[in-house]
């Protein structure tokens, strides 16, 4: 191993989601401009639903379905990152890569930098007719014979690190990707960085953690774990992002961009951890099975915690892959009631709703305030509270409809309410739109190869 390989490598994350603070990357970037030391900013921004957004963006124009927000993010920080050796890996590529990849080219010319080495990982798509056969039968392993005859809108496998690293080992400068596992962000940089095999079980799984700790963004640096007067966190609305130094052998110490908000320490690193976890025995991901039962988090300097003693196990045979289906339309509307019997008017406006909609179910109804978050669908809650005297309410009614018209019909009839009562309702808001359903299934991992396309 040569002497780079030996540096650690830093690791830092820009984003934690779509939608994520746009300018959450800067600190970061100056933090490991700083360092002046082989560096990496990551960009997460996938999940099932922002996948299925995107999809049906790019069903609209076929020139969108990649992360709305990836100008924004990328525009503060882009040149200095081309300027001063800093890779960038993200999965803002979404349901169009190569879309996502065009428009990186042509902010780097607006903003006068240098044309970046610019890479596509690509293979997560399943979506055309092609691969219709092999969905077919994956479903019906997943979900037995006959229930797997809905109208695919897409399907996107969960990809794994090595088409990252093949792509920096190439020379990359920015590495676009679709639907990869969240923690191969992570992974790809360090098995380039490091030169460890694909089969290295126990380093591939000690980054895996490191990408675990980095994917949410700023949720390890006290963001959603803050809780006033039981985990208290200071400094929340400046929140630093995290930055992951991982060492040769795959060990971490996790800390934030110099100047920011926020903690880590070694609750809020076991927090995230543990997040999302369901075996921590077995943490299965494309890259490797990863074990964390003898994982050891310890502070080893102010806002600086070390993770260790993470083993890993062979990789699955399977990649999973989440198939998308058209599934009608979701109606939304609301109403606010305010002062004396504010909540008795929006349970009255609920019930006239209920009778004029006999045949619109499910209806769900909330009183936001009352009974929204721990409500459920079909409104045994609110049935079971009696009546209070809240003097602030906003009423919520919600459906889905197969059929559009259907749905439709919800939003008139609470943009009724401003006249026909009860009294004092206002501030009407609607909404509708399209619904991806989604199944999940798992594909032999030899039927999805991987690609590296290089735009420049």
């Amino acid at each position: 191993m040569n002497a780079v390989a030996q540096q650690p490598l830093w690791i830092g994350a820009a984003a934690g989601f779509s939608g994520d603070r746009t300018d959450a990357g800067r600190p970061v970037v100056d933090t490991l401009l700083a360092h002046r030391g082989p560096a990496v900013l990551i960009f997460e921004t996938l999940a099932e639903r922002s996948l299925a957004l995107a999809q049906l963006a790019r069903a609209a124009d076929p020139e969108a379905g990649y992360e709305p927000l990836l100008e924004e993010m990328l525009a503060p920080v882009l040149a200095d990152c081309l300027a001063g050796g800093i890779r960038i890996v993200g999965n803002f590529g979404a349901a169009n890569p190569r879309g996502a990849a065009q428009r990186v080219l042509a902010l780097a010319r607006e903003l006068g930098a240098r044309k970046p080495r610019l890479a596509v990982v690509s293979g997560d798509d399943l979506s055309g007719p092609e691969h219709h056969g092999l969905l077919a039968e994956a479903l019906s392993k997943s979900l037995g014979e006959g229930n797997a005859g809905f109208a695919i809108a897409g399907a996107y496998v969960y990809l794994g690190a090595e088409g990252i690293a093949q792509a920096l080992r190439g020379g990359a400068d920015v590495v676009v990707t679709g639907r990869v596992a969240d923690p191969s962000l992570t992974v790809g940089p360090a098995m380039a960085h490091h030169g460890w095999a694909a089969d290295d079980w126990t380093r591939l799984a000690r980054a895996t953690m490191a990408g675990h700790l980095l994917e949410c963004g700023a949720q390890v640096c006290g963001g959603y774990y803050a809780d006033p007067g039981f985990k208290d966190v200071p400094g929340l609305a400046q929140l630093g992002y995290p930055i992951a130094a991982i060492d040769a052998d795959g060990d971490c110490t996790i800390f934030k961009a110099e100047g920011t908000g926020g903690v880590v320490d070694e609750h809020t690193v076991k927090e995230q951890l543990l997040y999302e976890l369901h075996d921590p025995g077995a943490y299965l991901t494309p890259d490797v099975v990863a074990d964390i039962s003898q994982a050891r988090v310890e502070a080893v300097a102010p806002g600086h915690v070390r993770l260790s003693g993470v083993r890993g196990h062979a990789r699955p045979a399977t990649l999973k892959a989440n198939v998308f289906h058209r599934h009608g339309w979701l109606a939304e509307g609301e109403i606010s009631y305010a002062g004396p019997g504010a909540e008795a008017r929006a349970r009255l406006a609920a019930q006239v709703l209920r009778e004029r909609l006999p045949g619109l179910e499910p209806l769900r109804v909330d009183l936001i305030g009352v009974a929204s978050v721990l409500a459920d669908d079909a409104g045994r809650l609110l049935a079971a509270r009696p009546a209070g005297d809240a003097d602030d309410v906003r009423l919520r009614l919600a459906t889905r409809q197969r059929e559009r018209r259907a749905a439709e019909r919800l939003l008139r009839e609470v943009t009724a309410l401003y006249t026909c009562g009860p009294a004092g309702g206002g501030g009407v808001r609607t909404a509708l739109r399209e619904r991806l359903g989604i199944v999940s299934c798992l594909i032999p991992r030899e039927r999805v190869p991987v690609r590296v396309e290089w735009l420049s």
